[in-house]
C-alpha cells in the first residue's frame, strides 16, 4: 500500500502549500495512543473490511436524526461538516481510508490543525463540533448539559456512562454547562496532541 503524502491526502497537501514540511513518524507515538485510534477506526469501519469509506462516517449524522429531533437543515449541516472533516483526515470519497493509513493520516491531519490554528484559519474540529452542538443543544440555551452530552455519545455509539468522564474533564469553568469552546477543546486533547493519561477515559478509551 502507498504511503501518505500531498498527492493522496489533503492534509499533507495544505501543509505543503503552506510551507510546512512536517512528516509523520510512528516512533513519535505512544502505543496507547495507537490503541486509541485503531479502536476509534474500528467503530467507524461499520462492515468491518479495514476500510473507512465516506458512506460509512456519514452514517453517523443519520443516526443522530433517530435520536433526537434534528431537522433537515440540521442533518444536512452535519454531513456538510462530517463529510469536510473526514475528507481532510484521508477519508477520500471514491477509495476510502485504509485501516493502514489511518493513524499517520489523523497525526498529518492534527498537524494541520495547529498549523490552520497558528495562521488564524477556520478550525474543521470546531466546524464539525458546531455542526453536532446546534443539534445537542435540545434546550436551546446555548449550552450542552451533562444528558444532551449522553445523546451524543449514544449517537457516535460510545458508552453512554463516558458522558460523565468526558463532563468532568471539558468543564474547565465548573458551570456544570458546556460550551462549544470546552467541547472543541477536549476533542482537540483527546485526539489531537500527544498522549497524556489525565485524559484516558474520555470517550470510554
Amino acid at each position: 500500500m502507498p504511503g501518505l503524502d500531498e498527492t493522496n491526502n489533503e492534509s499533507y497537501r495544505y501543509l505543503r502549500s503552506v510551507g510546512n514540511t512536517w512528516q509523520y513518524n510512528v516512533e513519535d507515538l505512544h502505543p496507547k495512543m495507537l490503541s486509541r485510534l485503531y479502536k476509534r477506526f474500528d467503530t467507524f469501519d461499520l462492515d468491518s473490511d479495514e476500510k473507512m469509506e465516506m458512506e460509512e462516517v456519514l452514517y453517523w449524522p443519520d443516526r443522530m436524526r433517530q435520536l433526537v429531533n434534528a431537522t433537515d437543515e440540521q442533518v444536512e449541516k452535519m454531513r456538510e461538516a462530517v463529510y469536510t472533516f473526514f475528507f481532510h483526515k484521508g477519508v477520500d470519497p471514491e477509495n476510502g481510508l485504509t485501516r493502514e493509513n489511518w493513524v499517520e493520516s489523523n497525526r498529518v491531519f492534527a498537524e494541520a490543525e495547529r498549523d490552520r490554528e497558528r495562521r488564524g484559519e477556520g478550525s474543521l474540529i470546531a466546524l464539525l463540533s458546531n455542526a453536532y452542538y446546534d443539534v445537542l443543544d435540545d434546550d436551546g440555551d446555548g449550552t450542552v448539559d451533562v444528558d444532551e452530552l449522553k445523546t451524543m455519545m449514544k449517537a457516535f455509539d460510545v458508552p453512554q456512562e463516558a458522558a460523565y468522564t468526558f463532563f468532568q474533564k471539558a468543564d474547565t469553568d465548573h458551570t456544570q454547562k458546556l460550551e462549544r469552546p470546552e467541547l472543541v477543546h477536549l476533542f482537540r486533547k483527546f485526539w489531537m496532541e500527544p498522549y497524556d493519561p489525565q485524559w484516558d477515559g474520555v470517550y470510554a478509551y
